[in-house]
């Protein structure tokens, strides 16, 4: 794009000709309305309800009534925009509001209102403290804008790219609770021995065992964490734990080979168990490389022959609530090696095992699939957003 003009890089041809944008303050595109006749009177809450409840905030919606006065239904779509942080949300649907930190803002003449929203995740902009953002701040901030008729083409461009994200995400969502699903019925219930969902192949009894029946190994790290971290051994933390596996640290830190002997730090072998056993208990994840951790952690060495590792992660996993009821500690969660060694579990014969994890793993990557998938639209909707838009001039 031209340095001085407010071009964008990217232009559909019938406007190749037009005039370059304008930059306006936000109020001259966007009205806005206090939710104030709209606000929710009950708290209660129902997912059955039809009408939808939204928050400032990430949560956004906070959950659905069945009132039927109050409902905001004309001018949609609008804009939701939080006065506190800035946050703001596309609303096409009828709604009911829940905090008076909301700000409604609605389109002015000339203007489409998904142009404005989408130009409006643009601004950078920092927050201050216990300030009405839009009325003192950032309803007069600028943004460039060219006339109506090209600002619905982007608006119409982007919808449909949203259109297909959420199209993902809802795939994304269905793959989640048929897993949720799955993991109800291939488990057997509380005080029952038989899962009611079962491989044809396989019959009889679950058996309880307690973990130190079927571990070899309960690695429990060493309190002193290294000084120095630039080792290749990877040193991980909680923050490191993404999804079933783990094998590196995100931050790139790790222990020589030297400190571990200095130290007689312990070191998790590939294949292991890592369960948080203290605070946010029952996380997991298994090692696929050698690695280290600070004592959030302790590590399950599995009986190969009388255990699935990746069963197990689903057991333990789905054991959290359980794990936490028995933990011990006044302000921090905390378990000890002794209280899992005598956590019992009841699994089925290793065949029957395996096959329960390859089922719920395979599950496992369709769903980090979907997942890259909507991440890499998002990608690709975020370099289409800087081409379609002209930068600001300094």
């Amino acid at each position: 794009m031209s340095k001085n003009k407010l071009i964008p890089e990217l232009r559909f041809p019938e406007f190749g000709n037009e005039e370059e944008w304008k930059e306006k303050e936000l109020n001259t595109f966007l009205d806005y309305l206090q939710p104030t006749d709209y606000l929710v009177k009950s708290t209660d809450y129902n997912d059955d309800y039809k009408t939808p409840v939204l928050t400032a905030g990430k949560s956004f919606i906070l959950g659905y009534t069945n009132e039927t006065e109050g409902i905001f239904k004309k001018d949609l779509p609008v804009i939701i925009f939080d006065d506190f942080t800035t946050a703001s949300q596309f609303v096409d649907f009828p709604f009911k509001g829940k905090s008076s930190a909301m700000k409604i803002l609605t389109a002015k003449e000339n203007t489409d209102i998904k142009f404005a929203f989408e130009a409006m995740q643009l601004i950078k902009y920092e927050v201050g403290v216990h300030q009405r953002h839009w009325i003192s701040v950032f309803s007069n901030l600028k943004i460039p804008a060219p006339k109506l008729v090209e600002q619905q083409k982007i608006a119409s461009c982007l919808s449909s790219l949203d259109e297909l994200i959420e199209a993902h995400n809802q795939k994304l969502e269905l793959l989640k609770d048929h897993k949720k699903g799955l993991m109800q019925n291939l488990f057997p219930q509380e005080g029952e021995k038989v899962p009611k969902l079962r491989f044809e192949e396989f019959e009889g009894e679950w058996e309880e065992k307690k973990l130190e029946d079927i571990i070899i190994d309960f690695i429990v790290p060493m309190r002193d964490k290294p000084k120095n971290l630039t080792g290749s051994i990877p040193w991980c933390r909680i923050e490191d734990f993404d999804g079933m596996y783990l094998r590196k640290s995100k931050s790139v830190q790790g222990v020589a080979e030297k400190t571990v002997k200095e130290m007689n730090l312990k070191v998790y072998p590939i294949n292991t168990l890592l369960v948080s056993c203290s605070a946010d208990l029952g996380r997991c994840a298994i090692t696929q490389s050698p690695l280290i951790t600070n004592q959030t952690f302790i590590g399950l060495v599995p009986d190969e022959e009388l255990v699935n590792v990746i069963f197990l992660y689903y057991v333990m996993s789905n054991s959290r609530s359980e794990l936490n009821a028995r933990s011990s500690g006044t302000t921090i969660s905390y378990l000890s090696r002794k209280e899992f060694e005598q956590f019992e579990v009841i699994i089925p014969d290793i065949k029957e095992q395996q096959k329960i994890a390859s089922t719920l793993a395979f599950l496992d990557e369709l769903i980090t699939a979907q997942t890259e998938k909507i991440e890499q639209l998002k990608e690709h909707k975020k370099g289409l957003m800087q081409g379609l838009f002209p930068k600001m001039n300094d």
